[in-house]
């Protein structure tokens, strides 16, 4: 599968974002699908994630801000990004069990 993402961009703190990630094949996977980010000099962070049934996990870092959904139909996961933070400027990359798109650049501006 492989997996596209886009809506990434620049946005002032406390503004919005919503990140997509689209599959060529479907977006359900055996585990989990969702979004890491990665900054330079720091380690990969799970963002947040959906199970195969729906159950969602986010870090704690942006619990209450982050929602995290998918589109079965469309075959697209979605990150929607509210009251966004400098710290939360990173490259995201979204994920399907072992499949990962190529990142999409957020940036948020103090």
């Amino acid at each position: 599968v492989q997996l596209q993402a886009s809506g990434g961009g620049l946005v002032q703190a406390g503004g919005s974002l919503r990140l997509s990630c689209a599959a060529s094949g479907s977006i359900i996977s055996i585990f989990s699908t969702g979004w890491y980010r990665q900054t330079p000099g720091k380690q990969r962070e799970l963002v947040a994630a959906v199970t195969s049934g729906g159950s969602t996990r986010y870090a704690e870092s942006v619990k209450g801000r982050f929602t995290i959904s998918r589109d079965n139909a469309r075959n697209t996961v979605y990150l929607q990004m509210n009251s966004l933070k400098p710290d939360d400027s990173a490259i995201y990359y979204c994920f399907r069990n072992a499949d990962w798109g190529q990142g999409t650049q957020v940036t948020v501006s103090s």
